[in-house]
């Protein structure tokens, strides 16, 4: 097989990895089994899919569906090449998730692919940047996100409009007080959902319904807020600030504050300026372990 995996993310129970094909049109169809259910997003490239569940051609803003321990094929008979956020799911791991879909009582994917839907578009962005950007602690709201946005949709499930209910806010408050608490230490979507016994999926779907941002989005808010703060009151360093800020890496603070603040953190200081223009819910921003080997 012609490609090569590099894994981005990973937890008990998941993991993503970037996957480059570069098999041509020449080459023999390759054929491995899905290890667990798969979910990947079909970045560049074509490419067939056979399955189980049937035959579909791939191509950029798709995604592939594979069902726990099910052989399948790809080639490239019409093309050379492909690339995928490849998401795994252990199977007990994406019982969890489709527990917490509405509707949805089958872990088992009935079709091979979901075409490119603008529905998913702006879920798939996310995706892509947090690779660009190797955000690796996004990857974990993200792929309780796609893969809860793939069973939906696969299944046709309908949103459920009713409000979160008075403990599923007190959930959220709680966890909230945690992330301001911790904002800068490592803050993972699984231990907030542990501290509230509840489902890593419908903790994510409860915490956007309370917050209007996911935990992720809102960790970052925070680290941004008080980095910006110190920055205003402060001489220090801009390295130490974002250090003790919480983030690990000064040119992905700098991107950051850029993005959110309109800025540069240097420009900030010395401008005074206090315009934040944090992505709406929904938008901007939506958030590693045993090796596996395709998608």
């Amino acid at each position: 097989m012609t490609a090569t995996t590099r894994t981005l993310a990973f937890g008990p129970g998941w993991h993503v990895a970037d996957v480059i094909c570069t098999a041509g049109v020449g080459d023999r169809p390759f054929e491995e089994a899905h290890q667990d259910f798969c979910v990947a997003a079909v970045t560049s490239g074509t490419f067939r899919y056979r399955a189980q569940q049937g035959t579909a051609m791939l191509a950029p803003g798709a995604l592939l569906l594979g069902n726990s321990g099910t052989c399948y094929e790809c080639g490239h008979e019409h093309g050379s090449g492909d690339r995928c956020l490849s998401f795994h799911f252990g199977p007990a791991y994406m019982e969890r998730i489709v527990a917490g879909v509405p509707g949805i009582r089958t872990l088992t994917f009935e079709a091979p692919r979901l075409p490119p839907l603008p529905a998913l578009a702006p879920l798939l962005a996310e995706a892509e940047t947090a690779r660009e950007m190797a955000d690796g602690n996004a990857f974990e709201e993200l792929s309780l996100r796609i893969a809860g946005a793939a069973v939906a949709t696969v299944c046709g499930a309908t949103p459920v409009r009713h409000g979160p209910s008075r403990r599923d806010q007190k959930r959220v408050a709680e966890a909230v007080r945690r992330i301001e608490l911790d904002a800068d230490g490592p803050v993972s979507l699984s231990a907030l959902a542990g501290e509230t016994a509840t489902s890593p999926y419908h903790f994510l779907r409860i915490f956007r319904q309370v917050a209007g941002m996911t935990p992720y989005q809102f960790l970052l808010k925070t680290r941004l807020h008080r980095a910006a703060v110190r920055l205003r009151l402060s001489d220090d360093a801009i390295s130490a600030i974002a250090f003790e800020a919480g983030f690990n890496d000064l040119s992905t603070f700098n991107r950051r504050f850029r993005r959110v603040m309109g800025e540069t953190p240097g420009d900030y200081r010395r401008s005074g300026g206090t315009a934040m223009h944090w992505p709406r819910p929904g938008q901007g921003q939506s958030d590693v372990g045993p090796h596996q080997p395709g998608r």
